[in-house]
């Protein structure tokens, strides 16, 4: 059997690097954003705060009631957000076509919005107008 030469044996080990790299872009669901029904589930889904990220992609330090943090997302547009001994109801819209979520606190004036940069099964995450980001879990 003829032994490969230096140029095609890093030619192959090359291109096997592009297929893993293809393959595992490929797999990843992250900035994957889909229906409005994972965002729920069928009447309503529970989300868990996974990590938070600076603007510049640095992982802030979570605090105990970060780690205790939970969305309640219902079909019917309602949410319920949890932290520890604290709770906050208001009202939510989600742009499919804009990737963006809408959340008006009952009793605030002003509503919040955010980027929805993934939305599968079991990953949400927002991102906020100063860049930071909000990584959930599906519950």
């Amino acid at each position: 059997m003829k032994s490969l030469t230096s140029s095609a044996s890093r030619l192959l080990a090359g291109l096997f690097v592009f297929v893993l790299l293809f393959t595992a872009a490929c797999g990843s669901k992250e900035g994957k954003v889909e229906g409005v029904n994972m965002l729920y589930g069928k009447d309503s889904k529970t989300w868990k705060t996974d990590k938070e990220t600076t603007a510049a992609g640095d992982k802030m330090k979570q605090t105990d009631a970060m780690d205790d943090q939970r969305v309640t997302f219902y079909a019917n547009g309602q949410y319920n957000m949890s932290s520890g001994a604290q709770t906050m109801n208001g009202k939510y819209t989600f742009d499919q076509a804009a990737q963006t979520i809408m959340m008006m606190p009952e009793g605030a004036g002003q509503s919040n919005t955010f980027t929805v940069v993934t939305l599968t099964d079991d990953k949400l995450t927002l991102k906020a107008p100063d860049g930071s980001q909000l990584h959930l879990e599906g519950e």
